[in-house]
């Protein structure tokens, strides 16, 4: 959008959307058959995965109406508010994905 490609910006948006609300329907379609996966980590691990953890399901909660709200201003042409909200929901939809990747890397890869 910075190099004023706005149909790449679009595709780009577009294409992380949907990416991640099929993560979303696997992710939800994965625990309604396997259930809770407690973690087994032991010592400083713990409680820091616990902190990762609450932060990312905080900000996954989070980042659900922000992006239907930024998206919404985008479908309606208002440029300001949507900017006004994407200044806001792309920091916490990146820090939301890179939380995840943690999140499964100390649960299953631990």
């Amino acid at each position: 959008i910075r190099r004023n490609n706005s149909s790449a910006h679009r595709l780009g948006m577009i294409g992380a959307l949907i990416t991640s609300v099929l993560f979303l329907c696997s992710y939800l379609i994965y625990h309604h058959e396997v259930g809770y996966v407690p973690f087994t980590g032991q010592g400083i691990i713990r409680p820091l995965y616990f902190t990762i953890l609450f932060t990312h399901v905080a900000t996954a909660a989070a980042i659900v109406p922000l992006v239907l709200i930024t998206l919404f201003h985008a479908l309606r042409g208002n440029t300001q508010q949507h900017r006004r909200f994407a200044a806001w929901t792309l920091p916490l939809w990146l820090y939301t994905s890179i939380t995840g990747v943690m999140v499964y890397i100390l649960v299953f890869r631990l």
